[in-house]
Formats: C-alpha cells, sequence, structure tokens
C-alpha cells in the first residue's frame, strides 16, 4: 500500500503554510494520518536515521518535517554535506580542479575508490593521491569525523523535537 495522498501533500511540506482555517484543518488531520503511519512503521527508525544523517530531504519523512530534523541534526551535531550534481553527472566545464574540491570529495566518500572520484573531477588517479598527498604533509586535512548518532540518540532526540523540548531540558 502506498499513501502518496498523505506523504506528498503540499500542505506537508514546511514551505507550504496553511494560511486558511480549512487548509490548517486539513493539515493537521494529514499530519496526524502521517504520524500514525509512520509510527506503525517497522522500518521508522532506519528511515529517521537516514533522514538525519544521510540525506536532507524535504517533507514529511519518518514522523518528522525538515524543520524538525534540521533541529535534531543540530542538537546532535549532524552536518550534511551538500551533494556536488556537477561532479556526479560527470560535468566538469573545463573548470580547474583544486586540492580542496579532491579533499572533499574523498571526505565525502570516504570508502569509494580514488578511481570513481578522479573520473568525477575529471583528472588522474595520480593527481589526486598528489592532491591528497599534499594536504597530508601540510596539515591542512580536517580533523576525522566523530562518529555518527545512533539510531536510539536520534530517535530519542526526535521525541524531543516533536515534544517541544529545549536542549539541555530534561523531559
Amino acid at each position: 500500500m502506498t499513501y502518496t495522498n498523505v506523504f506528498l501533500h503540499p500542505l506537508l511540506d514546511d514551505a507550504q503554510p496553511a494560511s486558511k482555517q480549512t487548509n490548517r484543518r486539513e493539515q493537521s488531520m494529514l499530519r496526524a494520518q502521517a504520524d500514525k503511519l509512520c509510527a506503525s512503521c517497522p522500518l521508522l527508525a532506519q528511515c529517521l536515521t537516514d533522514a538525519i544523517t544521510k540525506f536532507d530531504v524535504s517533507g514529511f519523512v519518518a514522523g518528522t518535517t525538515k524543520r524538525q530534523r534540521q533541529e535534531i541534526r543540530t542538537r546532535l551535531g549532524v552536518v550534511i554535506s551538500e551533494d556536488d550534481f556537477d561532479s556526479y553527472a560527470g560535468v566538469n566545464s573545463g573548470r580547474q580542479f583544486d586540492r580542496n574540491e579532491i579533499h572533499r570529495l574523498r571526505m565525502a566518500n570516504p570508502s569509494e575508490p580514488l578511481s570513481a572520484i578522479a573520473a568525477r573531477v575529471g583528472c588522474s588517479v595520480s593527481t589526486v593521491k598528489r592532491h591528497l598527498r599534499r594536504i597530508e604533509s601540510e596539515g591542512l586535512a580536517p580533523a576525522p569525523r566523530t562518529a555518527k548518532p545512533s539510531p536510539a540518540e536520534i530517535m530519542r532526540a526526535a521525541v524531543d523535537v516533536k515534544k517541544g523540548v529545549r536542549r539541555g531540558v530534561a523531559a
């Protein structure tokens, strides 16, 4: 079963404020229905974890709005790097890639082979290696990422955000 009439409804998008009383009532009913569907889903924790740590998606996901997910990220110190869609598409439009761009791609895709990064950037694997070595030798590499929050930590933060609990205040 799919519920596109619920989850993809424009009133569940944070960017669409409900201006009329009838719209606010419909928005409230849609959110309640979406919340109920999400709460009964066995994939809720994984869905929310992905929406917090991997993807910056719009709309109503895993029982949360885009604004609520941003608050959860802020509370947990999660930063999602913006995707460079030109690189994914293989478009380099003649621009020169510096070592910071190569380093950014490496940090965003740590398990990806250097050959894939080289293909994205439009250079050789040796160029990628050279730039990464220079950054490391000059000490310009940022500190390694901290561990991502666990699904349990994300779920606790989501409950607090949805209840309106402020940071640092016990429930």
